[in-house]
């Protein structure tokens, strides 16, 4: 079993042998111990696909749907999701790095054991996302994203872009949210409770108060 620790964060990842791996270019219904490299599945429709340990890397899903399925012990490199539509979809005991899901809409997808390495995110929208385990997001991009009736308590988020992240109706209650500059987030402070911060970024914290509450601050 092969697990890191981000934070006080433990994650289990795969561990996949690259040997022990079929290549393969066209999706189907049930991918087990695939390796899927530099394929063009742009603006595919999957339905209920079932990828279980394996390996996705230089790949293009942009501009696609996927509905239903589960994601289970698998890598995810470099590969592009921008402006797909994820749906119902489960993320589970998985790596993704370097992948890019600009614009994307992910939808009632149930996220456990996942940890998102260097991904963008930008004008992403989170709709009832939920976590049922550890997840991660490390040095991504969230600029321009919406998290809109999330429930991910103990989510990790380290060194990543939050400027005009909105959060709406979000919970968030044990996100450990040290290690990123506040300033600019979009939210209530409702959608903050609980979360873990550093001293440092207590400024930031009473600049969203201070916009909150409409506060008017004047010299003495």
């Amino acid at each position: 079993m092969r697990t890191t620790t981000v934070g006080d964060v433990t994650i289990l990842l795969p561990d996949l042998d690259p040997d022990d791996l079929d290549s393969t270019t066209e999706p189907d219904a049930d991918l087990t111990e695939a390796h899927v490299d530099d394929v063009s599945w742009r603006g595919v429709a999957l339905d209920e696909i079932r990828i279980r340990g394996s390996r996705i890397a230089g790949s293009d899903f942009s501009e696609g749907t996927w509905e239903g399925g589960t994601i289970f012990g698998c890598e995810i490199v470099r590969t592009d999701f921008s402006s797909a539509t994820l749906s119902g979809l489960s993320i589970e005991r998985s790596l993704v790095t370097g992948s890019r899901f600009t614009g994307t809409r992910l939808t009632d997808v149930r996220l456990k054991d996942v940890l998102f390495d260097g991904c963008r995110f930008d004008y992403a929208t989170f709709s009832w996302v939920a976590a049922g385990g550890a997840v991660a997001f490390v040095d991504c991009i969230l600029t321009d994203a919406t998290w809109s009736s999330c429930r991910l308590p103990k989510v990790l988020l380290r060194s990543c872009h939050l400027a005009r992240l909105e959060l709406e109706l979000s919970q968030l209650q044990g996100a450990d949210l040290r290690g990123n500059s506040l300033r600019g987030l979009k939210t209530t402070l409702a959608n903050l409770y609980g979360v873990t911060l550093t001293e440092e970024q207590l400024p930031d914290l009473a600049h969203l108060a201070v916009g909150e509450l409409h506060l008017a601050v004047r010299a003495q």
